[in-house]
């Protein structure tokens, strides 16, 4: 008697394909939900509803909407403003260079994918051991990440217009705020914090004598400043594996060891 075919049970998500979903989701709505102190920084510096909005669409990358916003708050002009963002924005270039090789996405779908490169898409990216849950990843972190950060600056503008005067409940110092939460975990090596540390100094020596907004663009000299100093003291330094007899010790090429070898021969 024939037995009756049953189609094969269908395989469950790889782990790496589940680990990849719930990271996207938690990162994306955990940081999506900063949204809501953008619009209420962007309405207490004064930008409406509609501006708000097509910032968190178009430019959807925190820190430079928040330091556009900040430098429009302090009074400064609209090229000081758009500078110091841009500045802030080009390492989502960087990013880019370095998932496109490991995305490998279409060549059609890669404009609309420069969209969501930031932060975020880019660690949750990386840190994932295969391309399938490369590109889970940054699929589900850039379209959650995107929605929540829309949805709730929209949120933060009509709040902060509803309560009136944002700086009398002290939501003005929401940006500053979220500004420090998104730079203090790249803080990690000394370079990173010597570089912050430079920075601020730079603006605190130049806010009194130079117009709002320009200070956080003298500020982006800190990190070739702090580069140079820090080749120039690996170079002073030397290479730990130089020895005083050549480039690798007494029993170098050109050390102590190779020239007795020389004479016993």
């Amino acid at each position: 008697m024939a037995t009756e075919a049953h189609p094969p049970p269908t395989a469950d998500p790889a782990p790496e394909d589940r680990a990849a979903l719930r990271d996207g989701l938690g990162v994306g709505v955990a940081v999506g939900l900063s949204g809501f102190a953008f619009g209420v920084t962007a309405a207490g510096a004064g930008l409406s509803a509609a501006q708000a909005c097509a910032m968190s669409l178009l430019i959807f990358t925190g820190a430079s909407q928040f330091a556009l916003a900040g430098a429009v708050a302090a009074g400064g002009g609209p090229f000081a403003a758009a500078a110091g963002a841009f500045f802030l924005g080009v390492r989502n270039a960087f990013y880019g260079l370095r998932l496109a090789p490991m995305l490998r996405l279409p060549r059609a779908l890669r404009p609309f994918a420069a969209q969501w490169v930031i932060d975020e898409t880019a660690v949750v990216t990386i840190a994932q051991p295969t391309r399938r849950a490369q590109r889970i990843g940054f699929l589900v972190t850039g379209l959650t990440l995107y929605v929540c950060w829309n949805a709730t600056t929209l949120a933060g503008v009509l709040g902060a217009e509803a309560i009136g005067d944002t700086a009398a409940w002290g939501l003005d110092a929401a940006g500053p705020a979220v500004f420090l939460a998104l730079v203090g975990p790249m803080l990690t090596g000394t370079v990173e914090r010597a570089t912050a540390v430079v920075a601020v100094a730079l603006v605190l020596g130049t806010l009194p004598a130079l117009p709002a907004g320009t200070p956080v663009l003298v500020a982006a000299l800190a990190a070739p400043l702090v580069l140079v100093l820090h080749g120039r003291r690996g170079r002073v330094q030397g290479d730990p594996g130089e020895g005083p007899d050549g480039p690798e010790g007494p029993d170098g090429p050109g050390g102590a060891g190779a020239r007795k070898a020389e004479g016993a021969a």
